[in-house]
């Protein structure tokens, strides 16, 4: 009896020492979580047997119970390597498309050949589908996909409309409108310009050109033109009637204008065109003919959402435009709530994904499959899934990576209890085992 009894202390120490090994050898493994060896006594009586006399028949092991507390951040220089600082655990799968699901604490993540993010052991990082507003569309495991990572911006987009706020100096001179000359400064007031694309996402520069023409007597509006030239063509055109008084370029059609009027009244508030001048909101440019093969009709409105006049200098408020040629990827971020946002050469943003996260009431529960991964288990419970830095989920570090939870100070004490208690059981076993031997030597 007491021969098993110490054969059952010494598995029990050897269980407890290859615990501790393990701990000990993944002290530099990411998102490794420590275990701990959990016995419990054996204790066999009946109803016929005396409970004052009984004798324990042992140990057992209970459980290997993994410890899921936080393991200190190591920050790094890949954007693609992502924490978890709080609760939950990444999702992956093994195959694009695949419903099975491991979970893992470990987020250190690289592209594949084809532009996924996975893990070095290939598996695909699971995020959910983002909308405009880098909300996510739906957060069921089963919407999770594969994130990919675009290395360029869709096709080109040709510009169709442009906006532009500009305020206005009241004490700018007055300028004759007929001497306007594009390659002469002292010609025009004041200018703006931008970078605007044909639908083969070639760039071209579009140029507002503001002259200052009156009032042209005390107590007249304040009088101001607008000239808009592209690759150096005036490109205001048929769609804007013919105003009296305003010059006709020779590259254009003789029934339309070189120059659109900006009217203000005393307190510099815009006075918008009245029929049959149109508004600015429907300024709209000839078809610019572009000889590069792209649309020949292609046009740009005009806006400007906001037009002021005051003592202050010339200022441009705002200035966009619609349009965009081909971009290469320049940037991936991730931001604390798991929204992956790409940026590309030709200024675009494009939202990817969301990281997906998920949790489980049990997470001891859950089974080990290696390379630091976990699956769901009828011991761990349903997996709840979320959005990062929402609720009860942990954020995601950008650029870091989690180290493992050992404390190895504490496991090498941990080692040298073990090793004390495997050589008192095996004391034990030569104690029983010398007491044997006498006993086989009486006679």
């Amino acid at each position: 009896m007491s021969f098993n009894i110490a054969l059952s202390g010494v598995n029990a120490a050897q269980k407890d020492l290859d615990v501790t090994a393990n701990n000990i050898a993944n002290v530099n493994t990411i998102g490794f979580k420590e275990s701990r060896a959990e016995f419990a006594d054996v204790y066999a009586n009946s109803i016929f047997a005396n409970a004052k006399t009984q004798v324990g028949s042992g140990v057992q092991t209970a459980a290997v119970s993994q410890q899921f507390h936080q393991g200190a951040l190591q920050f790094t220089n890949n954007s693609l390597d992502m924490a978890i600082n709080g609760s939950g655990f990444f999702v992956v799968s093994n195959e694009i498309g695949s419903l099975d699901r491991t979970f893992t604490r470990a987020g250190a993540f690289r592209l594949d050949n084809q532009g996924f993010v996975t893990n070095s052991q290939g598996h695909f990082l699971q995020t959910y589908k983002a909308n405009a507003d880098g909300t996510p569309a739906g957060l069921g495991i089963n919407s999770t996909q594969a994130l990919k990572i675009p290395d360029k911006a869709g096709q080109p987009q040709m510009t169709t409309e442009a906006k532009t706020g500009v305020n206005l100096p009241t004490k700018a001179d007055s300028l004759d409108l007929t001497q306007f000359d594009p390659t002469d400064s002292e010609t025009y007031t004041s200018s703006t310009s931008m970078t605007v694309y044909d639908s083969l996402g070639d760039t071209h520069t579009m140029t507002q050109y503001f002259v200052k023409t009156g009032p042209a007597n005390p107590g007249d509006p304040n009088t101001w033109e607008m000239f808009v030239y592209v690759d150096g063509k005036n490109s205001l055109g048929t769609t804007n009637p013919a105003v009296a008084g305003h010059p006709l370029d020779p590259d254009v059609p003789a029934d339309s204008i070189n120059s659109h009027p900006l009217t203000f009244d005393t307190a510099g508030q815009f006075i918008a065109s009245t029929p049959p001048a149109p508004t600015l909101d429907e300024l709209t440019t000839q078809p610019l003919g572009f000889t590069n093969g792209s649309d020949p009709d292609q046009q740009i409105m005009i806006k400007i959402p906001s037009a002021t006049l005051n003592s202050g200098p010339f200022e441009v408020t705002s200035n966009s435009q619609d349009g965009t040629t081909v971009g290469r990827l320049t940037k991936v971020d991730v931001g604390p709530n798991g929204l992956v946002q790409a940026t590309y050469s030709n200024g675009s943003t494009e939202n990817l994904g969301i990281v997906a996260m998920a949790r489980f009431p049990n997470e001891q529960g859950l089974t080990q499959i290696g390379d630091t991964q976990w699956r769901q288990s009828l011991l761990s419970g349903e997996a709840v899934t979320g959005q990062p830095n929402t609720g009860i989920f942990g954020k995601v570090s950008v650029a870091a990576l989690e180290q493992s939870n050992t404390d190895l100070t504490s496991e090498l004490v941990d080692l040298i209890t073990a090793q004390r208690n495997f050589q008192a059981n095996s004391r034990a076993l030569e104690v029983n085992s010398t007491l044997q031997q006498t006993i086989l030597q009486i006679r």
